[in-house]
């Protein structure tokens, strides 16, 4: 038989060839999604949107006036008529547009700033708060490391393009158009042969967009991989010391890595590619420039020719000219990064729960909690159906108990009555209402669910115990406390009540987690309990303290046990024997017995089990 530390070696070396946290999302460029984005300045375009625009056109108009002011006024007037009163005059006025474009610089780099971090703010709460209302079912096929990085990573990439890009992206564009207009005025032939590079140049750059998109693009997936490898790590640190597996976990770690690593190799190299092109068109402007621009001069401006200071201009502005051009192929790898980031973002956002809500949703106001399924069929996936016809009746205050074989559906019953699930035959009813009909956040406000891995939240125990009512007193929460049992330990502990616990609550017992979940149960007071194997982790001893308290958790409540040991199972009113998504017999723990059926030859089994210790 093989043990349980080659399957964990061999689950890990198939990771390695099977690990698809996420696939590439193919969607063209297209400005439709980058509107989206852009819909995220909207809360702020009455304010530093507009102000930073005026601060950018206004260092814009000063960078363009000045070459203009020097070389058709200062060279082709003052100086060719040798007037130093209009040169000075022209030098203070120089002066003090260059004070106005500082001004406003500081103003735009502020504004912009402020600006991109808002809506960096905005966009990760939205991702946030959307995620949170998907169904299981979107969790159940990522990692959480893939979704982190969506929320974290690549909305982050996208910071530079709001801080700075859309600003930049704007002053560029008015920049180029400026200049070939005052270009066109100045010399329309010369203005054309200097620019006849462009549409080559536009060509080319066209060519290279989906390559270095795609590099992007492979590039967030890659890290998404990592950072889903350093989840699962992290979380799973005492398997891989208990099995002395760190070396192959580092050497799995730095395949990942590796992968990474090359993935931004790669498209940093694609993305090297553009700068230089930029530049080479820059020097084939140039030797246009001066070759036909020196004709132009010695032509003379009576017989179609130029003046010195039209010259000069256009080496102001060539040198101008090509600077925004460079930086929009660098603007443009960088709206390529973002539209790869976005990709990923929209893909979360277009993602519509699997557990809908009408319009209409009916409040859950004044709950019985009577549970009935009508021939519920439910499958996780196609190809093995979970529940098949399943038919039952809880009434409103009855203890029920759900046993079986793992697999044999018990847990997805106690899903489908929280909705974490929609049966995909037959209806799943509470008070007689189906849930589907039924308000998300009425149904779950009376349902309390306690696991057998309780999770902790960093913070206090009173913050975790309070987590199931935020409104309740430190009063309330004790009460829930010592109701159940958990008093005691805590009392014992440095802060009491105030001690902090870590993710997870590693400083905790696993029976004490699960008092505690059971007190963060019952001040929830709800109308329906699930226990779901929640006396499982639970010793012997400890199990007897909760026994009396779990008479009061459940008085009163419907409740649903799902739990293997017959101590917590054998007071129920009913009990469902399931196999395989089918009830085989139900009935009270004498019934049942006295049938001789499955359930008797599950107790009976525990029974020489224990013998057997």
């Amino acid at each position: 038989m093989t043990s349980e530390k080659e399957q964990f070696k061999k689950g890990r070396h198939l990771k390695r060839f099977y690990y698809t946290v996420d696939q590439a999302v193919e969607k063209p460029f297209n400005w439709k999604q980058m509107w989206r984005l852009l819909i995220y300045l909207k809360p702020y375009s009455k304010t530093y949107l507009p102000g930073a625009i005026i601060a950018m056109l206004i260092s814009t108009a000063v960078r363009l006036a000045v070459p203009i002011i020097i070389s058709k006024v200062a060279i082709d007037v003052a100086i060719q008529n040798q007037d130093p009163t209009l040169l000075t005059y022209l030098v203070i006025i120089i002066g003090v547009l260059y004070l106005f474009s500082y001004i406003g610089n500081i103003y735009r780099i502020k504004w912009v700033n402020i600006l991109g971090q808002n809506v960096i703010y905005d966009l990760r709460q939205h991702l946030f708060s959307h995620v949170q209302r998907l169904s299981h079912r979107f969790f159940d096929s990522r990692s959480a490391g893939s979704i982190i990085v969506r929320i974290m990573n690549d909305i982050t990439s996208l910071q530079e393009l709001f801080t700075n890009g859309i600003i930049n992206l704007l002053m560029d564009i008015v920049t180029l158009i400026s200049i070939i207009v005052i270009l066109l005025v100045l010399s329309p032939k010369l203005a054309l042969a200097v620019m006849v590079i462009i549409p080559i140049m536009f060509y080319i750059s066209t060519k290279l967009r989906r390559k270095i998109r795609r590099s992007w693009q492979n590039v967030r997936i890659q890290q998404s991989r990592l950072n889903s490898h350093l989840n699962e790590s992290i979380q799973g640190i005492r398997i891989t010391q208990s099995f002395s597996q760190e070396k192959e976990n580092e050497a799995f770690f730095e395949g990942v890595n590796g992968d990474t690593y090359a993935s931004w190799q790669e498209a940093s190299k694609k993305s090297a590619m553009f700068r230089p092109f930029v530049e080479l068109s820059n020097a084939a402007g140039t030797v246009i420039l001066i070759t036909y621009g020196a004709y132009l001069i010695l032509l003379g401006e009576g017989n179609g020719g130029i003046e010195i200071g039209t010259f000069v201009a256009f080496a102001f502005f060539l040198g101008m000219f090509w600077e925004p051009i460079s930086r929009l192929g660098q603007m443009y790898n960088q709206l390529l990064m973002a539209m790869s980031a976005s990709e990923r973002i929209f893909e979360f956002l277009d993602e519509e729960p699997n557990v809908g809500e009408k319009e209409n949703a009916l409040q859950m106001t004044d709950m019985k909690g009577q549970i009935s399924f009508e021939n519920v069929q439910f499958s996780y996936d196609a190809e093995r159906i979970a529940l098949h016809e399943v038919s039952l009746e809880i009434k409103a205050g009855q203890t029920i108990a759900l046993v079986g074989h793992t697999g044999s559906g018990k847990s997805t019953i106690a899903n489908l009555i929280s909705r974490f699930y929609d049966p995909t035959k037959g209806q799943v009813k509470i008070d007689g209402h189906d849930l589907r009909d039924v308000n998300l956040a009425s149904l779950r406000q009376n349902i309390s669910v306690v696991l057998q891995d309780t999770f902790i939240f960093s913070g206090t125990i009173m913050e975790n115990i309070r987590f199931g009512r935020p409104d309740a007193s430190d009063e309330d929460v004790i009460e829930a406390s010592k109701v159940v049992g958990a008093d005691d330990f805590i009392q014992r502990l440095a802060d009491g009540y105030n001690t902090e616990v870590e993710e997870r609550g590693s400083i905790l017992s696993a029976g004490e987690r699960q008092l505690m979940s059971f007190a963060r149960a019952l001040l929830a007071n709800p109308r329906i309990l699930i226990l779901d194997e929640a006396t499982a982790s639970i010793d012997t001893e400890t199990e007897v303290k909760i026994q009396t308290a779990l008479k009061r958790l459940l008085h009163g409540r419907t409740a649903i046990i799902i739990a293997h040991r017959l101590s917590t199972i054998r007071e129920s009113d009913n009990i469902f024997v399931l196999e395989n998504g089918h009830i085989l017999e139900n009935g009270s723990h004498a019934e049942l017995m006295d049938q001789k059926g499955e359930y008797f030859s599950l107790v009976k089994s525990q029974f020489e089990m224990l013998d057997a210790i």
